[in-house]
């Protein structure tokens, strides 16, 4: 069984830095597209990073390119989101999911069919 633990979250001023983890099971890193959505109140679930198992390559959405940075440690079968620079507008709760086609296409979100629980990142600004 495909599980996800997501942890890391937390209150966090405006400029600092937050690391996200996200504890796999049931599946090894390599053979899975792994990556992070977002969901801010009222607003819908954003996907912002992903790393695909097909051709080893990483993908962000524009608003945290430069300041976000997604990788895995795969012996531990953990993988994480570096997050600096934050900003307010960052401030949802974060997702960890993988996709078992390994594409990680953040246009095709419908593929990420295993989702961990969420952490709630919150930026005061």
């Amino acid at each position: 069984e495909v599980q996800l633990q997501a942890s890391g979250g937390g209150l966090v001023q405006a400029g600092g830095s937050l690391r996200l983890s996200c504890a796999a099971s049931g599946f090894r890193l390599d053979d899975y597209a792994i990556g992070w959505f977002r969901q801010a109140p009222g607003k819908e679930r954003e996907g912002i990073s992903s790393i695909s198992s097909r051709y080893g390559g990483s993908a962000y959405t524009d608003s945290v390119k430069g300041r976000f940075t997604m990788y895995s440690d795969n012996p531990k079968n953990t993988f994480y989101l570096q997050m600096n620079s934050l900003k307010s507008e960052d401030t949802a709760v974060y997702y960890c999911t993988a996709d078992h086609t390994g594409w990680g296409s953040l246009r095709n979100p419908e593929f990420f069919a295993s989702w961990g629980q969420g952490t709630l990142v919150t930026v005061s600004s």
